[in-house]
């Protein structure tokens, strides 16, 4: 090859590679996973948003340059209209960004599908807090996991002492601009991971306490995404689809997903209450979904660790053979050689002296722990299984 024809082709080769390292990527820096409507309030009454501005604060878990927004309407019934989007960073004097896409200030979200919003100008550090404020013109159910959210009448500003209430709404996911992408963990589960009992908007989950921890030890290094689902199971639909079902759209589509903590199976293994009292799905059963969870995760090149379910002994559905399968699981997740490697929540929460029972300290209902049981388990995570050595 002539000389000049090799320093042209050089000098192409260092232009791409610079380009490359200046790429910017756009990370998820939150998310809550798309839900079918609960049908809550009466049948006359649904509950529902009607002409009402929609406010939703979240915490960003990772620093951005700029923002996207992601609205869902994957499991909506009906066509998602949405105008008057307005996103700003809590606590500054920053101004308020029109949220748009593809320009338009207002949009249909046709059912089975997601909009993702052009890039809005707003910077902010790991954990800062951004708001989302949407206006729903029409009667609307949204489908999204239930969160922490303010709503007031007609198109107007929503305060920061309006009344929070735990609804679900449109949002998605928020995802940020960065120069690197960090490592991504998910968190796989039902009421436990989604952290329905850790009070309302205090950010007491075990995946936001695990987020704090990694950031305090790894600074900059590590993004925790939320995707628990309150009632959710391995195998079965009810009040939401399965984790089988829900795996491509909550985790697979994510872009970066580095690891997956899964906590799933007590909703499978519990016999379904009153009236019908129809017996739980056996371990066995749930072994299999374990399997096809890790084997699809194992495509993508995520790697699972399996965390050990909690005790329940007390709960309003404990009986023998539920707490039998519950044995039979987590010998499993320990010791199946199937997970990347094990959280051990159930040897950090169980009584010592009853290992079927939370300490009452830690829980209100003997199934689900409350703050203080919500830090124990972030806590009992050793942050090397993520490649994170703290000094």
């Amino acid at each position: 090859m002539p000389k000049r024809r090799k320093a042209i082709v050089l000098a192409l080769a260092l232009v791409v590679a610079a380009g490359d390292a200046c790429a910017q990527r756009w990370v998820p820096a939150w998310i809550a996973s798309p839900a079918p409507d609960r049908r809550d309030g009466a049948p006359r009454a649904p509950l529902q948003f009607a002409d009402q501005t929609v406010r939703q604060d979240m915490r960003l878990g990772v620093s951005a340059k700029a923002l996207r927004f992601r609205i869902s309407n994957e499991l909506g019934d009906a066509p998602l209209k949405l105008d008057s989007l307005v996103a700003w960073r809590i606590g500054t004097s920053a101004r308020r960004m029109p949220v748009r896409f593809a320009g338009r200030d207002a949009i249909v979200v046709p059912v089975g599908a997601a909009l993702l919003s052009d890039p809005v100008a707003i910077a902010a550090p790991a954990f800062a807090q951004v708001a989302l404020s949407l206006h729903f013109p029409d009667p609307t159910r949204p489908a999204v996991r239930r969160t922490a959210l303010r709503a007031v009448a007609g198109k107007a500003d929503v305060a920061d002492d309006a009344p929070l209430a735990y609804r679900q709404n449109a949002i998605s996911a928020v995802l940020a601009e960065r120069d690197e992408a960090p490592a991504t963990i998910v968190a796989l589960g039902d009421s436990i991971t989604e952290g329905a009992t850790a009070g309302l908007g205090s950010e007491g989950d075990w995946p936001a306490l695990l987020a704090r921890r990694l950031e305090q030890a790894c600074p900059g290094r590590y993004v925790v995404l939320n995707a628990g689902i309150s009632g959710n199971k391995v195998l079965d639909a009810g009040r939401s689809h399965s984790a089988l079902a829900r795996l491509d759209r909550d985790v697979l589509s994510l872009p970066g997903v580095d690891y997956a903590v899964l906590l799933e199976g007590i909703n499978d293994i519990r016999h379904s209450g009153a009236p019908e009292f129809r017996p739980g799905r056996s371990a066995d059963d749930v072994i299999l979904g374990y399997r096809q969870i890790v084997a699809r995760l194992q495509m993508h090149g995520i790697r699972t660790f399996g965390a050990t379910l909690t005790p329940f002994g007390g709960s309003e559905r404990y009986e023998p053979v539920s707490a039998a399968a519950r044995g039979q699981l987590n010998a499993f997740i320990r010791d199946g050689g199937v997970f990347a490697g094990v959280v051990d929540f159930d040897a950090a929460l169980r009584d010592p002296a009853r290992p079927e029972f939370l300490p009452d300290p830690l829980t209100r209902d003997h199934l689900h722990p409350n703050r203080d049981g919500y830090a124990k388990m972030a806590r009992a995570i050793d942050l090397s299984l993520f490649g994170c050595q703290p000094p």
